[in-house]
């Protein structure tokens, strides 16, 4: 299963990376929140059987797509954690966000957190983000951590394994009233 899901994932993400970017117009150094569930990709129910060799490849390839694009990656917890956010020490100083702190674990923040974690140059853990754009595998609620406003986008691909992919970059909120000009 693991084989086959490998390329299928990188496609997926890559694909969704690259959409993100376009639609949302962020420009290198923007940051992209990725929740997922592996136990959803794996055809079982959100939080009730973790995969943490999936969570390996989910997060290399999360990694990567953001890496060749000159953008940042992070990775949402689960609420074990309090939906904290695993990312670049240079990042969360750089975006001036609360440290928390822990070492995600398969069990206690996710398969895909705890990969990459082990992963990162200087890993560390933000209570929240508003991030330029999220994806969403497996329902976990990412939302949290999209900057106002966020849009939905969809693309090609509609799941991951078994799970469901949702997406959304962000936009500037519009203010005013029926004299102010946007474009």
């Amino acid at each position: 299963m693991l084989n086959e899901l490998k390329a299928e994932i990188a496609l997926v993400l890559d694909s969704a990376v690259d959409a993100l970017q376009k639609a949302g117009d962020i420009t290198p150094g923007g940051l992209i929140v990725l929740g997922c569930s592996t136990s959803e990709v794996a055809g079982a129910r959100i939080g009730k059987g973790s995969v943490p060799e999936l969570g390996e490849i989910i997060a290399e390839a999360m990694l990567d797509a953001c890496h060749k694009r000159g953008l940042n990656a992070a990775f949402q917890c689960c609420e074990h954690l309090n939906r904290a956010i695993v990312m670049e020490q240079q990042v969360l100083d750089d975006r001036r966000l609360t440290q928390v702190r822990a070492i995600p674990q398969p069990k206690a923040g996710g398969s895909v957190p705890a990969a990459a974690w082990k992963r990162l140059n200087k890993p560390a853990l933000a209570m929240a983000v508003q991030a330029e754009a999220a994806i969403d595998i497996g329902d976990t609620l990412v939302g949290m951590h999209i900057r106002p406003v966020a849009v939905p986008l969809r693309i090609e691909h509609g799941k991951v394994g078994h799970a469901n992919l949702v997406m959304a970059y962000s936009r500037l909120p519009y203010v005013g009233g029926a004299r102010a000009v946007y474009e």
